[in-house]
Parts: C-alpha cells; structure tokens; sequence
C-alpha cells in the first residue's frame, strides 16, 4: 500500500512505518461502509479547514 501526505500541495515524507499506520486506518474506516466494495483501487481524501 502506497501513502502520500501532502499539506498546502507540499510532500510530508512519511516512512514504511507511518504509511501503514495511515493506509490501515483509512482502509478499515473506508471498508466499514456498508456501500463501498473490498475490491477498491485509490482511496483520496481533502479535508479543509473552514
């Protein structure tokens, strides 16, 4: 699995590490949706302050 962070379109370097803590989090909040299927490919979320 493959984990990009960006803040303001800059590239926070993550490790193998960090990675799979965010891509495992994300994938398991994701996968608990009842509409969404076990064979998804990208997974990309924005969030704003307001």
């Amino acid at each position: 699995m493959k984990v990009e962070l960006l803040v303001d379109d800059r590239k926070i370097p993550t490790n193998e590490f960090i990675q799979k803590i965010l891509g495992n989090v994300i994938k398991a909040m994701v996968e608990s949706l009842h509409t969404i299927d076990d064979e998804w490919k990208e997974i990309s979320i924005k969030i704003e302050k307001e």
